[in-house]
């Protein structure tokens, strides 16, 4: 019931034809995440809240030292591409490769709980 009241949804974001992602809505889509992190288990999720937050916050401080250049995370990614830090431990990319892994994770887990699942250890 929870997840229905998200004010910002991935599911509303606008791709952007030949520009990709909008950086700022995926990152608003991103911290509204973050509370359902506690109410699914404040102990059991704190370490993916904690990941959540750290890699949503590096993504946001590339994003703000320039928010014109930088209005896509696909600008972000070729930015640092072509700069030679995208591998760079901390780069806004990396933060992206992760986040987009800790997203992909909650899918499964919350998949599992819709499916029927009541274990929660069975579930992640």
């Amino acid at each position: 019931l929870f997840l229905l009241v998200l004010a910002t949804r991935f599911s509303d974001i606008e791709l952007r034809e030949e520009e990709g992602i909008p950086t700022e809505e995926f990152l608003e889509s991103c911290y509204a995440i973050v509370p359902v992190l506690d109410k699914l288990g404040p102990t059991v999720f704190a370490p993916v809240k904690m990941d959540f937050v750290g890699n949503i916050k590096k993504i946001n401080q590339k994003f703000i030292t320039n928010k014109e250049e930088f209005d896509t995370l696909q600008k972000i990614v070729l930015h640092e591409v072509n700069a030679g830090v995208a591998q760079v431990r901390n780069s806004a990319t990396e933060a992206l490769l992760w986040l987009k892994r800790g997203l992909k994770f909650l899918k499964g887990f919350l998949t599992e709980v819709k499916n029927g699942e009541k274990n929660i250890q069975t579930a992640l």
